[in-house]
């Protein structure tokens, strides 16, 4: 894709900062992803803040095959990255995204409340995210908002030139997932949902039923769970029996990803990606992505 267009949509001196950054970051030698694919969450997201271009940087560096991010639309019709509604949380200071512009919200300091040395870093635009993903490598983008957000992330997909087998749009919204599906019929979606426990009959909802249900009705390509329920092999062997992909959120202890694993899961979404990589390795663990901290490691493991 040309320079000018991407210049367009995030400027010119953002540009020039990322293009280096990521320049020297090898693509992986195959381009469909693993038998189990392992998801870093907000990016390397243990080590860095969340949802900021240090945390993806990590994780490309440390040759995570895959990146997770979520997006909110500002006031001036943006995608940008962020989980909350508001910035409170992440930068110290309130600001409702969709009452701010970009520009508001890129004068604050998304990184300082991780540690001083990653103080400076911004909420970044969906473009700039985009616009790192090396050859061969995968972005779920999560939309935290309606059905409206969809154009918006679709002018930036168009404009990235990232194929897509890389992307993935997801979502607790079934409709923005129907949209998406709408406008991007060739990117798969997954809808995603966590689950609730009737404290007197002790009974999980929505059931597996409910949920095969509404991935048919808004034309989801699959499940993406929270890994609190009622989440087994026989759970795991029913939503892929009905021709849906099975992916599991947000596991950070290897005994509950390895235990996934063994279910039969296509995906796992950690915070800690490459640890959870070398630590699945160390188990004798086969099928998920591996290598070691460099970018060349990729292999699957045997």
């Amino acid at each position: 894709m040309p320079r000018a267009r991407i210049a367009g949509l995030i400027g010119i001196p953002l540009l020039a900062a990322l293009v280096p950054a990521c320049a020297s970051i090898a693509p992986l030698a195959r381009s469909a992803p693993p038998a189990v694919e392992l998801v870093a969450h907000r990016g390397e997201s243990y080590d860095a803040p969340e949802n900021t271009m240090a945390a993806f940087r990590l994780a490309w560096e440390r040759g995570v095959r895959t990146i997770e991010l979520d997006v909110h639309l500002t006031a001036d019709g943006r995608a940008i990255l962020s989980h909350d509604p508001n910035t409170r949380r992440a930068t110290g200071v309130y600001r409702v995204i969709r009452h701010s512009t970009l520009d508001e919200l890129r004068a604050l300091d998304a990184g300082r409340w991780k540690g001083e040395r990653w103080a400076g870093e911004k909420m970044p635009a969906l473009e700039e995210v985009l616009a790192t993903i090396p050859a061969g490598r995968r972005c779920f983008i999560e939309i935290k908002e309606g059905p409206d957000v969809v154009p918006v992330v679709a002018r930036a997909i168009a404009a990235s030139g990232k194929s897509n087998d890389q992307l993935v749009i997801i979502s607790f919204n079934a409709e923005t997932v129907a949209e998406s599906k709408r406008r991007l019929p060739g990117i798969k979606a997954f809808y995603l949902s966590s689950f609730r426990q009737d404290s007197t009959t002790r009974r999980w909802s929505p059931t597996v039923d409910e949920l095969i249900q509404t991935a048919r009705r808004i034309g989801a390509d699959g499940l993406d769970l929270s890994v609190n329920g009622p989440v087994d092999a026989d759970f795991v062997t029913r939503v892929k029996a009905a021709g849906l992909e099975f992916h599991a959120w947000t596991i950070d202890d290897p005994a509950v990803a390895r235990r996934m694993v063994e279910a039969g899961v296509d995906g796992i979404t950690t915070n800690r990606a490459a640890w959870m990589r070398e630590e699945l390795a160390r188990q004798g663990v086969t099928g998920v992505a591996s290598g070691g901290r460099g970018a060349a490691a990729h292999a699957l493991v045997r």
